[in-house]
């Protein structure tokens, strides 16, 4: 089959460090492409080349049998290749049909817009995607996933030849999930060729066709899906065997360090539980829960109402997330753009901002070797992918952005350290170094809450498991006891047992 897509022998190289070298890719009429590789393994920067955003060093692209060299993501829009990004890339202020068809609007005979059409034509996309709400309503004032499902809809409304998806369920539920993945099949079946960009592996063997791996900026491998294993993919991924996925490490519980007592706050009621040091405790239940409203809570970034929480003994009082991080309660959030960084920064300004009291002296000054030397340290530690800590963290890829992230959480010293979804957009082989280095501030005695939409990363990593429902502690369960049936069931509401600590 003659591909409608392909770059061959694609080079491209930044100050510093060389982002691409003999990369290559083939999409074909009909299929659905995935491309897969760990985080820095140059997928985001081949797109870009791809869509004209970065010129290439070397190498050749062809589209439709014709060489072809884009100006720019108009040029290649306009020829017939769609992409939908990682990144959100609409106007908060409009309404989503303006966002849709955003500069070719509908124009009616006096050269005005023709709003009733342009209504229209948008409901009829978001009608294809099972989207129930209208097209006038502001972009600004629907959820992340929503918003996702919005970027797709504009996308296919280009008709294009090709179409990119980078990330598209990030920030999707099931449910939306199903309706991409039954928009994709009919894409497929009106012969449109797809690059389907994830980390999440079983959707590669759900929905795509055929998979080319990346590993360092280079083209690994081509394969057909039906040939592969996942075992045999993540080795293609790494260059390395992963002999077990969820690295636990099983300690005594030590001391009560954390004791929550009847928290209520916005969207969270009457909760209790108690932490331990040593302990890593898993925190699950469906979109909606009210995890990341608890821990927000808990952190000082949402108002307490009702409740309240010790920690070592000491009542503490969290306000805002400054008295969080003063009582040694650190949250790393799972929007890491909007709440964990700062894009223009650097990543040594990034990783040390909450902690430039470690580096300090008395008078104020900046202590820049020690801070340098910490930087470093976690660079190494966390094998961040940059040519220098003083490079913008905005110019990294997304899973070297959350090492950061969590770097940052740690820089603080602190006692209890709160991941909410920390490996959202982490590539498998930084996975198993996020959870490595988790084990390793576990056996130092921090106490840990991981906040995760993973079922097996929750079973994997635990040493008991919360369940949330609606606002509500709906089960405690030591990970003996947890199966994903038993943690679905109480996901759900299906039952609730409101389990005493000394039970489990």
């Amino acid at each position: 089959m003659q591909p409608l897509l392909q770059l061959t022998g694609i080079d491209k190289s930044f100050p510093g460090v060389k982002a691409l070298s003999g990369a290559a890719l083939a999409v074909y009429p009909g299929r659905v492409m995935a491309l897969v590789g760990e985080n820095g393994a140059g997928k985001s920067t081949m797109m870009k080349v791809l869509t004209g955003i970065y010129s290439k060093d070397a190498g050749t692209l062809a589209f439709r049998g014709n060489e072809v060299t884009f100006s720019g993501p108009k040029a290649s829009q306009e020829a017939g290749i769609g992409i939908i990004h990682q990144e959100l890339n609409l106007i908060p202020q409009l309404t989503i049909a303006e966002n849709i068809f955003l500069g070719r609007e509908f124009l009616n005979r006096f050269g005005g817009i023709d709003w009733p059409r342009m209504y229209r034509e948008a409901d009829r996309l978001l009608a294809r995607l099972n989207l129930h709400y209208g097209s006038r309503r502001l972009v600004g004032d629907l959820s992340i996933g929503d918003q996702q499902m919005v970027e797709i809809a504009k996308v296919i409304s280009f008709k294009s030849d090709v179409i990119i998806m980078d990330e598209p369920t990030d920030a999707l539920t099931d449910t939306e999930t199903a309706s991409l993945f039954s928009v994709i099949k009919e894409l497929k079946q009106q012969g449109c060729g797809i690059v389907y960009i994830s980390h999440r592996l079983k959707e590669i063997f759900e929905i795509c066709d055929d998979v080319t791996v990346m590993r360092d900026g280079q083209f690994i491998a081509e394969r057909q899906v039906s040939d592969l294993q996942e075992d045999s993919l993540i080795e293609m991924m790494v260059g390395r065997r992963l002999e077990e996925q969820y690295p636990r490490v099983t300690l005594p519980p030590g001391a009560e360090c954390l004791v929550v007592d009847h928290v209520s706050g916005p969207g969270v009621h009457d909760v209790s539980f108690t932490l331990h040091h040593n302990e890593i405790l898993g925190v699950a239940g469906l979109m909606g829960a009210g995890r990341t409203e608890l821990m927000k809570t808990l952190y000082g970034a949402a108002k307490r109402t009702g409740g309240g929480v010790t920690l070592d003994g000491r009542a503490v009082i969290t306000k805002t997330p400054q008295d969080g991080l003063a009582n040694g309660i650190v949250y790393i959030s799972e929007d890491r753009k909007r709440d964990g960084l700062i894009l223009g920064m650097s990543v040594k300004e990034n990783m040390t901002l909450t902690a430039l009291r470690y580096f300090s002296h008395q008078a104020g000054w900046l202590k820049h070797a020690d801070e340098q030397q910490a930087v470093g340290d976690f660079i190494d530690l966390f094998h961040i992918k940059t040519p220098s800590m003083n490079q913008p963290i905005g110019l990294l890829s997304g899973g070297n952005q959350q090492k950061v992230a969590i770097a940052r959480g740690l820089m603080t010293r602190p006692k209890v350290l709160i991941l909410d979804e920390p490996t959202r957009g982490v590539d498998v082989g930084a996975k198993k170094e996020i959870y490595q280095l988790i084990n390793q501030f576990k056996q130092e005695g921090l106490s840990i809450i991981l906040v995760s939409s993973e079922m097996p990363e929750v079973l994997g990593m635990s040493d008991r498991v919360m369940v949330m429902h609606e606002g509500r502690l709906s089960g405690i369960f030591p990970i003996g006891q947890a199966t994903q049936e038993v943690l679905m069931a109480a996901a759900v509401g299906k039952q609730y047992r409101h389990q005493q600590e000394n039970q489990s």
